[in-house]
């Protein structure tokens, strides 16, 4: 007799955290915030899939409005998405310390490995990291960087495009 056992999550989130990410996985709520916050995730297309303390997963469809002459998805259209896939992770620990603590992307390095010919999912497994980073902020009071990486793959698994976006958090005065 086959049992699964739930493991225990790495990163516990508080209420007010399991809340936000609540919120954001709701399909009418995240596009409300991609109209109001990010105009284009919303024309793209984006949706938010997963968000959870360790891991954060998007997609981004392959449609009319995403596509370059090249029949492939516009790299600008999936850095959008990598992006939310780090970005939402930093807003769900930031969920308690919004108030206190700033972030801002101050790197991003791609690497295109293949034509993006299909919708496209970004997943971000950095959500501990992300979480030190803060609580480090919070601390110390100094700016901390945190280096994440996102990995856009098409249905059947291959692999299209890798992203690594340095996040700046600090505390503010």
């Amino acid at each position: 007799m086959n049992q699964t056992v739930k493991e225990t999550p790495i990163v516990q989130l508080s209420v007010k955290q399991e809340k936000f990410a609540k919120k954001m996985l709701h399909p009418f709520k995240f596009k409300l915030f991609t109209l109001t916050q990010v105009p284009l995730g919303f024309i793209a297309g984006m949706k938010l899939e997963t968000l959870e303390g360790e891991q954060c997963t998007t997609s981004l469809p392959y449609k009319f409005l995403n596509k370059n002459p090249f029949k492939s998805t516009y790299f600008a259209a999936q850095s959008m998405a990598a992006e939310l896939s780090t970005a939402a992770l930093g807003m769900l620990h930031l969920s308690d310390h919004l108030k206190t603590i700033a972030f801002i992307i101050v790197d991003m390095e791609a690497k295109f490995i293949k034509k993006a010919t299909d919708k496209v999912t970004f997943t971000c497994v950095d959500g501990e990291m992300v979480q030190k980073g803060i609580e480090k902020a919070y601390e110390t009071g100094e700016s901390v960087e945190v280096k994440m990486k996102t990995e856009g793959k098409m249905p059947n698994g291959q692999v299209v495009s890798t992203f690594y976006f340095t996040w700046s958090f600090k505390k503010r005065k």
